[in-house]
C-alpha cells in the first residue's frame, strides 16, 4: 500500500464516545498521462467514488459509483493502493465523531461514456467529469484550500492529499 493517514482527530477512544463509521471506495483512473476526476461547480476536484452500501463489495461500488459519477465502465478493477481515515466531530450528532474511511483503488475503464446517474447534491454541484493532468489538479485544489472560503466541499483536503501521495509515484 502506497499510503494510509489519518486526517483530522488522530485517536479515539471508541469506548467513551460514539463513532459514526462510514466506508466509501474511490477510483484513480489514468489515461495518456491524466486521471479522470469530477469537477465541480465550486472549482475542486474529486476522485470518482462514494459510499458502499449494505450488501456491495469494493469492487461492486466501485462500478457503480465511476458509472454514475463519471459514465465511463470500469472494466478492471486493481490493486488498492491507499487508505484515508478522515475522523470529525459529527456535524448532525455534536457529542459524538464521524468517521470516513476512503479505499483508493486504481481501475481501468472502457474507452466509450453511458449518461451519468447523479445523486441530487452531485447535480447541484454541476458534477462534471474530466481527464485532467494530475500538476494542473494539485494546483487547482491548492487554489481552493487557499482560499478558505467557509462552503469548500469537505473532500477537498483529502483528494489534495491523495493526489499528492499519488504524484509521488508517478512521476
Amino acid at each position: 500500500m502506497v499510503f494510509n493517514f489519518i486526517l483530522g482527530i488522530q485517536e479515539v477512544n471508541k469506548e467513551k464516545v460514539k463513532v459514526n463509521c462510514r466506508e466509501a471506495v474511490r477510483g484513480i483512473i489514468i489515461r495518456n498521462g491524466e486521471l479522470l476526476m469530477v469537477n465541480s461547480n465550486k472549482g475542486d476536484y474529486k476522485f470518482p467514488g462514494g459510499g458502499v452500501k449494505s450488501g456491495e463489495n469494493h469492487s461492486e461500488t466501485l462500478i457503480r459509483e465511476v458509472r454514475e459519477e463519471t459514465g465511463y465502465i470500469i472494466s478492471k478493477v486493481k490493486e488498492r493502493i491507499g487508505i484515508i481515515i478522515e475522523r470529525n466531530i459529527d456535524e448532525f450528532e455534536k457529542d459524538s465523531i464521524f468517521e470516513m474511511v476512503s479505499h483508493y483503488y486504481v481501475c481501468e475503464v472502457l474507452e466509450s461514456q453511458v449518461e451519468l446517474e447523479l445523486d441530487d447534491y452531485e447535480t447541484e454541484l454541476d458534477f462534471c467529469p474530466q481527464w485532467i493532468n494530475i500538476d494542473t489538479v494539485i494546483n487547482k485544489n491548492e487554489r481552493i484550500l487557499k482560499i478558505a472560503r467557509p462552503d469548500i466541499n469537505h473532500w477537498v483536503h483529502r483528494e489534495t492529499a491523495v493526489l499528492h501521495e499519488l504524484k509521488a509515484i508517478i512521476t
